[in-house]
């Protein structure tokens, strides 16, 4: 497993300081492709190119890495190989040449959110001002409000795209990439019994939007507590409380649950360590919270959903046929998502959770080094003393509670790796030892060190 340089500047052991002075100053990084990548997500949306053309927005951070050179890996990049390794080799299991496309798609995300998360790490080594470096993740959030206001204002709003139109006939017309590329403000399921419009967009699906809001949210507050002043910092507490209507009128339990076990730990961990601050944002986001269910019946709808629908007894059947087919094909599962008779859910077997889908798509191996990256990085991130970085923390505990209902084949993984890599490298300046200022990380050369 990759081992962490250290953190300001990586030489080798016993070399004589000056040596520093003799070494090729390194391109630095820009931060542009980030907001690129994340802040212009609702124009993507109106692509069409949202999900299709995730992966080459991460190509691009790729080849800049690759241009720098001697970039550093994050911990826990060994372990993300290792699961990416299989993933390929379950190709091999591949029931026909249709399903290598959405094959094809997932892998694209899996890889993308490695190359984000080396990428931020990179960036936020060269000792740019971490505040600045989550203003992509809060243009990302600004888009998830304004969207997601889009599908409570016009719920019934849909759209081809010009994605849609370029491609092939027989690509277009498949039923999953259909739901990616032909664009709509809200889901709507015609099989509850009593059907209403939830908020989706930017995302084809409600429960990605759940997913996403729980990811970003600590991201934003934790901006606030590094960003004093400034319009940028405004406008991102008023959005707050504005946010809370669409992602309510989700109905998403899971987002919910992921975001009060998240604030639950946060609480917890800020009362051990008797930070005030953090235990009081904890609180002020709790009553913002709590006052927007005087004006939106949030529990009551919730109710409403669960008792009119099958999505329970849907998600408990899919679950029971992926652990009776992975017995079948336990060491690199079937490649892909797969349509049985024995039961009457909607979709396929091995969706409605990442659990379920890396589980019956590539195997137990898989699984257990996909589980294993979050749990060392959340064990990572724990570190973090200061309260940004303490709320940054909490991102990759509310995706440990989403990975058995919610996928992450989508570019909320990214969202994921972007917030663990900022942590990471927050925990590794909280760590440095008091000293003589160093000489500028561009002047570094920072190596991979197996």
């Amino acid at each position: 497993m990759p081992t962490l340089s250290p953190p300001s500047v990586d030489e080798p052991a016993g070399q004589h300081p000056g040596a520093r002075l003799a070494a090729p100053v390194l391109p630095r990084l820009p931060v542009w492709p980030l907001v690129v990548m994340f802040g212009l997500v609702p124009l993507w949306w109106l692509a069409g190119a949202f999900y299709l053309g995730w992966s080459l927005l991460g190509a691009v951070l790729l080849a800049l890495l690759l241009v720098r050179g001697r970039v550093p890996l994050p911990p826990g990049t060994g372990l993300w190989l290792l699961f990416l390794s299989l993933v390929v080799v379950s190709a091999t299991q591949l029931s026909s040449v249709g399903s290598l496309l959405a094959f094809g798609l997932r892998l694209g995300f899996y890889v993308t959110a490695l190359v984000v998360g080396v990428y931020v790490y990179a960036v936020a080594r060269q000792g740019i001002e971490l505040s600045t470096l989550l203003v992509p993740i809060c243009l990302f959030w600004f888009g998830l409000v304004v969207l997601g206001w889009l599908g409570v204002l016009a719920p019934r709003f849909e759209m081809s795209t010009p994605m849609e139109m370029l491609l092939p006939g027989g690509v277009s017309g498949n039923a999953y990439i259909q739901d990616l590329v032909r664009i709509a403000a809200s889901e709507y399921s015609p099989r509850a019994l009593n059907p209403i419009y939830r908020p989706s967009a930017p995302f084809p699906y409600t429960n990605n939007y759940g997913s996403a809001y729980a990811m970003t949210l600590p991201c934003v507050v934790a901006f606030v507590m590094l960003r004093r002043q400034g319009v940028l910092r405004w406008a991102v507490i008023v959005s707050l409380p504005l946010s809370l209507a669409p992602a309510f009128l989700t109905l998403n339990r899971t987002m919910f649950v992921s975001l009060g076990v998240g604030l639950l730990v946060l609480g917890l961990r800020a009362a051990r360590r008797g930070n005030v601050r953090v235990g009081a944002s904890v609180v002020g986001v709790l009553l913002i919270g709590g006052l927007a269910t005087l004006f939106i019946p949030v529990t009551e709808l919730i109710g409403n959903r669960v008792e009119s629908s099958d999505t329970n007894s849907d998600r408990f059947a899919l679950y029971e046929e992926v652990l009776r087919r992975v017995a079948e094909s336990p060491w690199l599962g079937y490649g892909a998502p797969a349509t049985v008779d024995t039961i009457s859910a909607p979709v396929p077997v091995g969706t409605q959770g990442q659990l379920w889908m890396v589980l019956f798509c590539h195997g137990v191996p898989a699984l257990l080094f996909f589980l294993a990256w979050f749990a060392l990085v959340a064990v990572i991130c724990a570190r973090a003393r200061s309260a940004a970085g303490q709320w940054l923390a909490v991102v990759p505990v509310v995706c440990i509670v989403q990975i058995p209902f919610y996928g992450l084949a989508s570019p909320n993984l990214a969202v994921a790796f972007f917030a663990v890599a900022l942590t990471m490298s927050l925990v590794e300046r909280e760590a440095r030892p008091p000293g003589p200022a160093l000489p500028h990380p561009s002047a570094a050369q920072p190596e991979v060190v197996a």
